[in-house]
């Protein structure tokens, strides 16, 4: 079985069950380099990187408001993106198996996208990004490419010194809302970094036998069970061995998203993601900060 961190560790054979990856590598941000050009000109004219530029942001009203109300400013709206071309593999038709040249492959693509974002955040000077998403694109006239983009809004404190951005002094990366980034200051933690575990998975093909067989009765199907429990494992054991790496001290906001994307029926991806936290430091807690609920009672019943 192979086991994958972020770009730049390679399909290890280990045998037997799910384990974690490697500890992920750095970046090396691919042919474009970590920043394509085409974002210099925008960049330039934007909040953090030029004396009066404007930010640029995804958030909405209530979230711009509630970003202040945290002590945080909004930067830019950073992008990352890249195209890739997603290779062939062979799998056996009644055999459950990572196709792992596939999994390889969507991991090194949207680490690219991530990496060229994170490099746009660090051009604004900035501690962070919140609201990241990841999506997914096809093109009629690519069959078997995908375009990975990668967005979210480049945030920095208020009088920071850059105490807030991840350990190694890079900027944190979080999928989280403004509202829950808020809630989780106020309880003394810190994103630290976007999380994900990947595995593509071939599901076996059941025989004709097999399915006359069990046509007439209710039981479980085993060999599925078995192979999409694999499959959900290493997706689930990658992205917190990511975690680990990025020295965090848990996950929040975990989800798994399922998708056949190019592969067909029986070949699946299944992800895992996240944002890694960390606890704040004393002197940088909110003490007090947390929103209080309130009973509303409308006049007109």
């Amino acid at each position: 079985m192979a086991a994958f961190g972020r770009k730049g560790s390679g399909p290890e054979d280990q045998g037997g069950a799910a384990s974690a990856p490697p500890p992920p590598a750095p970046p090396s941000g691919g042919g474009l380099g970590p920043e394509p050009e085409a974002a210099a000109g925008r960049l330039a004219a934007t909040a953090g990187a030029a004396p009066g530029g404007v930010f640029t942001s995804d958030l909405s009203v209530a979230e711009y408001l509630l970003l202040g109300e945290a002590g945080f400013e909004p930067l830019g709206f950073v992008v990352g993106s890249s195209i890739y071309h997603i290779g062939l593999q062979l799998a056996r038709w009644g055999q459950n198996q990572e196709l792992t040249v596939l999994t390889q492959a969507m991991y090194s693509a949207r680490e690219l996208a991530m990496s060229r974002m994170l490099a746009e955040a660090e051009q604004l000077g900035a501690d962070g990004i919140v609201g990241v998403e990841l999506h997914l694109q096809a093109y009629a006239w690519g069959q078997d490419v995908l375009e990975f983009v990668a967005t979210g809004t480049a945030v920095r404190a208020r009088g920071g010194n850059g105490d807030h951005r991840a350990p190694g002094g890079r900027p944190f990366t979080s999928d989280l809302s403004v509202q829950d980034f808020y809630r989780l200051l106020a309880a003394g933690s810190l994103p630290v970094a976007f999380v994900l575990g990947t595995c593509v998975y071939h599901v076996a093909h059941q025989s004709a036998m097999a399915a006359m067989r069990q046509s007439w009765q209710n039981q479980e199907m085993a060999l599925f069970t078995q192979g999409i429990y694999e499959a959900r494992e290493l997706a689930l054991a990658r992205m917190q061995a990511e975690a680990t790496a990025a020295g965090a001290k848990g996950i929040v906001g975990v989800r798994l998203a399922v998708s056949s994307h190019v592969w067909g029926e029986h070949a699946t991806e299944f992800l895992a993601l996240g944002t890694a936290i960390r606890p704040l430091e004393p002197e940088h807690a909110r003490p007090g900060s947390a929103p209080t609920p309130s009973f509303v009672l409308g006049l007109d019943h």
